[in-house]
């Protein structure tokens, strides 16, 4: 866990956004060296220190938008939340952090893990106006759905993934059992360094004691919610 961080830490001072910097590490081994971790994100992603020098004082060029995250526009059409669109929001909105684990959840009422929850979760806030939205899930979720964890409408992860705004955390197998990373600790710390909102009906009290910088941020921070008529 502290090998995660630590690369975790080590890019996001080179300029490369937290989503991005998650995906490529979930694509890699865990022992994967730095170089090769940086390798893949320069053939990937566009770091925000390098486009940011592209205009210079004295230097005029024509303003223009991009999307957050290292892949091409994507082309508009009909998808689970809305059309396709830049997801730039002019900085009139806060950057939303969502527990997808505490909604899927929720919405299966504690029984399964329902991504339509996710979806409607996502909907609630594109629909406002919101584009910087960022959803965390656990790796193991993209797994076959099983008995003892039942999983619904899964295809939607993947096309919230696809859209940059599904983030899945690291895990991996050692010796037949499954090794996760703590994935409160990347909603809590993503949502704290971007100054963002937290959707969620966990408190993180145990987050709270760990860091207690961010005990203040977590109870002015926190946006619970309930499900009522699938809305």
């Amino acid at each position: 866990m502290d090998r995660q961080q630590s690369n975790v830490d080590r890019f996001l001072k080179l300029g490369y956004s937290y989503g991005d910097i998650l995906r490529v590490l979930g694509s890699l081994r865990y022992d994967a060296q730095t170089n090769d971790i940086l390798e893949v994100l320069i053939k990937t992603c566009r770091s925000t220190s390098r486009s940011s020098q592209a205009a210079r004082p004295g230097h005029s060029s024509p303003l223009q938008l991009v999307p957050r995250g290292c892949s091409p526009p994507l082309q508009t059409q009909t998808s689970l939340i809305g059309p396709e669109e830049e997801r730039e929001s002019g900085g009139r909105f806060r950057p939303i952090v969502i527990d997808g684990s505490n909604v899927a959840m929720s919405h299966g009422n504690k029984q399964v893990f329902s991504c339509r929850g996710v979806q409607l979760a996502v909907k609630w806030f594109w629909e406002r106006g919101h584009r910087d939205i960022t959803v965390f899930v656990p790796l193991w979720r993209k797994e076959q759905t099983r008995p003892e964890a039942p999983i619904t409408d899964q295809h939607i992860l993947h096309e919230l993934e696809r859209r940059k705004i599904l983030v899945f955390t690291p895990s991996r197998c050692v010796n037949g059992k499954r090794v996760v990373c703590y994935d409160d600790r990347y909603i809590v710390k993503l949502a704290y360094d971007s100054d963002g909102i937290i959707v969620s009906n966990d408190n993180y009290r145990d987050l709270q004691i760990e860091k207690p910088q961010w005990k203040k941020f977590i109870e002015e921070r926190l946006l619970m919610y309930t499900f009522a008529n699938d809305k």
